[in-house]
């Protein structure tokens, strides 16, 4: 695996897509995962911006992804509750339950062949456009390598 490349393009997409107002992403995550590995190798998150997962919810939130029960299971990240709303071939959307803002907030999640990207967003259908553009530019890096 080439780390210092994933580095590189974490950091550079990162910083014109995650934080404050008028960035598409309030925070997002890229977890270490393979789902044909050996069970007793752990994900682990290679990148974080904007949230602090600690390893008990991050392996509750890869159990949830293994189970593959997406439809009829929530899952957490940090204090929210997300619901799934659209599966796809190797990606899904959610939204939180349990958000206190008008707008309400959102989550894609999508696969490569070794990551999965979790990324964050404020805002209902227009947010939720610009997010999935945003993550499909990492995403289409990374696959580009392979990763």
């Amino acid at each position: 695996m080439d780390w210092a490349f994933v580095q590189k393009s974490w950091d550079k997409w990162a910083s014109s897509n995650i934080g404050s107002s008028g960035e598409p992403l309030k925070a997002a995550l890229l977890i270490n995962y393979d789902p044909l590995r050996p069970s007793r190798l752990l994900s682990t998150i290679a990148e974080q911006e904007g949230i602090k997962i600690n390893p008990i919810e991050l392996s509750q939130f890869v159990s949830f992804i293994k189970r593959n029960k997406l439809q009829t299971e929530t899952f957490n990240i940090g204090h929210n509750q997300y619901m799934v709303t659209s599966i796809q071939e190797n990606w899904f959307c959610a939204r939180c339950l349990n958000t206190s803002k008008s707008t309400g907030e959102g989550a894609i999640v999508m696969q490569t062949s070794t990551f999965l990207l979790v990324a964050l967003y404020d805002g209902s259908i227009g947010s939720a456009s610009r997010a999935m553009v945003s993550v499909d530019q990492l995403v289409w890096l990374l696959s580009r390598r392979n990763l």
